[in-house]
């Protein structure tokens, strides 16, 4: 196959991808496990990427593209190296979770939906994380940390290289 014009794709990933695709390309409904194997390779799904695993499956852009864009487990931008989710749900926003958001806000430069230049953290807002006792919530990969502050939130951050 072709070779994958992507500066965030190294040539040992590109070997990665080739295997997940050819260990599938006989497999009908193949697209999902495809992409998702190959987003834990490069991270995200880039066009250029999607184009290779459309000619690689033998199936039009369109429709891997169309499954990329319909699922909220792929992504098409970089992720940064950690997640930040920030509660928003009603108790954690009665207690501050909206100061909480300003404070990585202002010390990252980051929007909800958004990734840090270095791709460091992505955050996202959600609704609730079924941790209200512990209101405001932030998680940050797998680990809650509850009781936040805008203070708080910048040491619990450095914590997370």
């Amino acid at each position: 196959m072709a070779q994958i014009e992507h500066s965030d794709i190294t040539d040992e990933m590109v070997g990665q991808i080739d295997e997940c695709i050819s260990s599938h390309r006989q497999t009908p409904g193949a697209v999902i496990p495809v992409l998702r194997q190959c987003q834990d390779i490069v991270g995200y799904l880039p066009v250029e990427l999607i184009d290779y695993i459309s000619i690689g499956l033998n199936l039009p852009k369109s429709d891997v593209l169309g499954v990329a864009t319909f699922y909220s487990l792929f992504s098409l931008t970089p992720k940064g190296r950690h997640t930040i989710r920030v509660c928003l749900g009603t108790a954690c926003y009665v207690k501050g979770a909206k100061e909480v958001m300003g404070r990585i806000r202002q010390i990252y430069n980051i929007e909800p939906g958004d990734t840090t230049e270095d791709r460091r953290f992505s955050m996202e807002a959600v609704r609730c994380l079924g941790a209200c006792g512990l209101a405001p919530v932030i998680v940050v990969d797998q680990d809650t940390h509850g009781g936040m502050t805008p203070d708080a939130v910048a040491d619990i951050l450095e914590q997370y290289p």
